[in-house]
């Protein structure tokens, strides 16, 4: 499997300075900001996309822009390629390196830098974890919305490059929705201020870029987060369903009503089994789909909107309805929630994709994935934000297997074209990285990919950031 997506051949001039590179950055770091031994750096050969790996040349961890600035600026001197990392929490293999390549990685940025209450923004440095925002003011009454599952670890830096999502986007939206302002080293080491605690800016919507960069744009160090006011009240509730399908259309049914929950979250029965033996959540192992959708608000609120969700989903043969009856209950059924990525990988390897699909085509897709799963002869473990159609289809391998390997991967490639064909994307939340990278032009024209491709190196004329990543090495322009 190590063989199947390529990675550009590093660069011959750069491998034969590795060692004067590393003296370079030995005078650019304090010793506790650089990793060049052959030991230390294996932590960083890949990411959670644990399938490739590559060593890389050093691993810098700066720990402020100028230091940032310091380093980018001596390997676009030098045409050293650069890989941004945040905590390596990437399923797309964003943050795999290479071997002519120095990660850089935001790690060490981890201060909360201002909390501006009366404004409900935050100042944070791009290595804070996605749950330390959130925790920091939580007394206060206020959170940050975007909650990817991986929130305990991954920074707010690689949630901006990959414009991440969670549970309850749905009602509050993805990190793009909720992002005001950065401040960025650009491949040259400038350094740039985009957006600020004002809703606006004025110009061009460089911000809107910048979010879902995937690294190949500067290197975010600093954010300013929107700060939301925590809701009256909030309850989750179970909706178990016979089939994945039926769960799929009152899905499609509740959102086309105007209703929208703060959270829709769809697991089938290998899915709630797994997360279940490992949560002990108090899920039901008797339906064969299961869907835990949130509201908020006042109890009255709260109760008129389920009222009309239980209507919806009476109409598509709900078989269970579950309301959660105190707060420990609320944190179990969510810890079942966002645990079931490690959950899966405590009895099998796993590829997770990541595309999304309209909202109609929801039941059709579940269904056509069961078949091509079938058809590859593997399992799947289905968990995802159903509200906002992004699928994520947990399909199960033997990693020691190469053919069961390459089963899986041939089958996750057709899944993505599936989620294309059906009027949807090939990532909603993951990012391209290299998974995705030769489906691109499954998903855009040649014409679109130019434009793309044009906009990138505007920033990055000679391809140094990230450079094996997002598009097709094939039809690349001349860096």
């Amino acid at each position: 499997m190590s063989d199947t997506i390529s990675f550009l051949a590093p660069r011959a001039d750069v491998l034969a300075r590795r060692r004067q590179i590393v003296a370079d950055l030995i005078d650019l770091l304090p010793p506790e900001c650089l990793v060049h031994e052959a030991r230390e750096l294996m932590p960083f050969e890949t990411d959670a996309f644990v399938s490739y790996r590559r060593m890389p040349l050093a691993v810098a961890l700066p720990r402020t822009t100028a230091e940032v600035a310091a380093v980018m600026k001596y390997c676009h001197r030098y045409g050293v390629p650069v890989v941004p990392r945040g905590a390596g929490t990437s399923l797309s293999g964003g943050a795999i390196p290479q071997e002519d390549a120095v990660v850089l990685c935001v790690s060490k940025m981890n201060r909360i830098l201002e909390i501006d209450l009366p404004n409900r923004v935050a100042v944070v440095e791009a290595g804070v974890t996605n749950l330390n925002i959130s925790e920091s003011v939580s007394a206060d009454g206020f959170f940050y919305a975007p909650d990817p599952s991986s929130q305990l670890a991954c920074t707010i830096g690689g949630n901006i490059g990959m414009n991440s999502g969670g549970a309850h986007c749905l009602k509050y939206g993805v990190t793009t929705n909720n992002l005001l302002g950065v401040k960025m080293v650009l491949t040259d080491g400038t350094v740039i201020d985009l957006g600020g605690k004002a809703l606006d800016a004025a110009g061009y919507d460089l911000l809107g870029l910048v979010c879902g960069h995937e690294g190949q744009l500067g290197i975010v160090t600093e954010a300013t987060v929107r700060l939301i006011a925590k809701p009256e009240g909030a309850r989750p509730v179970l909706f178990g369903f016979d089939t994945s399908e039926e769960a799929g259309s009152c899905v499609a049914d509740i959102i086309a009503s105007g209703i929208i929950p703060v959270a829709i979250e769809f697991m089938d029965k290998p899915a709630i089994e797994i997360c279940e033996a490992f949560a002990k959540a108090g899920y039901p192992l008797d339906v064969g789909a299961l869907l835990i959708v949130e509201v908020e608000g006042s109890e009255a609120e709260m109760d008129d909107m389920l009222k009309s969700i239980v209507e919806i989903a009476r109409r598509h043969g709900v078989k269970t309805v579950r309301e959660c009856q105190s707060a420990t209950e609320a944190a179990l059924i969510w810890k079942g929630r966002k645990s079931a990525f490690g959950a899966t990988g405590r009895i099998a390897d796993y590829i997770c994709m990541d595309g999304t699909v309209p909202l109609s085509q929801l039941s059709y897709v579940l269904k056509k994935t069961s078949e091509i799963i079938d058809r590859h002869g593997l399992r799947v473990a289905n968990v995802f934000h159903a509200g906002d159609g992004n699928m994520h289809p947990l399909i199960l391998f033997n990693a020691n297997d190469p053919d069961d390997a390459a089963r899986a991967e041939a089958a996750g490639m057709e899944i993505l074209k599936l989620c294309v064909d059906a009027g949807g994307c090939l990532t909603g939340e993951h990012g391209v990285g290299i998974e995705k990278r030769d489906l691109m032009r499954h998903q855009y024209s040649e014409a679109d990919l130019a434009q793309q491709m044009a906009a990138r190196a505007a920033f990055d004329p000679a391809w140094l950031l990230n450079p094996s990543k997002v598009f097709p090495l094939e039809g690349r322009p001349a860096a």
